[in-house]
């Protein structure tokens, strides 16, 4: 028995096209996941902006919505992306070029869930402690997203790179 598979097959012994189809389908479930996340924030952002108290706060709380808004929107875009990728690429036989676009797109819009999540605990606890005490809360935020997002994944991926 040789350790070579027959032309059109991977290592695990699925067809090309298979395993295509199971990157998709592994990406739309994770995309399903972030797209309801970002979504609702993205509610939740527009709902606030028409409350008298927002309308009455200072300038820093205006910026730092207005970024939180643009980083949920174009976080919720790039979520949304592969799906009008794929409707325009449909049965066009471009999955193997459509897939590591729409894993950068994906990429991309947790990058900017992660700023628009970082605003919105900024938003929310600047209201109930001293600014400072939000800032630094944040940055502690940020930093266990940081962590567990990429960080974890890296050094799992690094550290098993040998393995395969």
């Amino acid at each position: 028995m040789t350790d070579q598979q027959p032309t059109g097959y991977t290592r695990n012994g699925e067809e090309e096209g298979e395993r295509l189809d199971r990157h998709w389908n592994e990406l739309l479930q994770e995309l399903r996941l972030a797209q309801t996340g970002t979504q609702i924030l993205f509610a939740f952002l527009l709902s606030i902006a028409f409350t008298t108290r927002f309308q009455d706060a200072d300038r820093f709380t205006h910026d730092v919505f207005a970024g939180t808004l643009i980083a949920s929107a174009l976080a919720m875009g790039l979520f949304l992306a592969p799906v009008s990728f794929h409707r325009i690429v449909f049965q066009r036989r471009l999955r193997d070029r459509m897939i590591p676009i729409a894993h950068h797109l994906a990429t991309g819009g947790l990058a900017f869930l992660l700023v628009a999540i970082a605003g919105g605990v900024l938003l929310a606890i600047d209201v109930v402690l001293s600014r400072t005490i939000a800032i630094v809360t944040v940055a502690v935020v940020v930093a266990w997203f940081v962590a567990f997002w990429y960080i974890l994944p890296a050094y799992v991926r690094r550290t098993s790179e040998g393995e395969e």
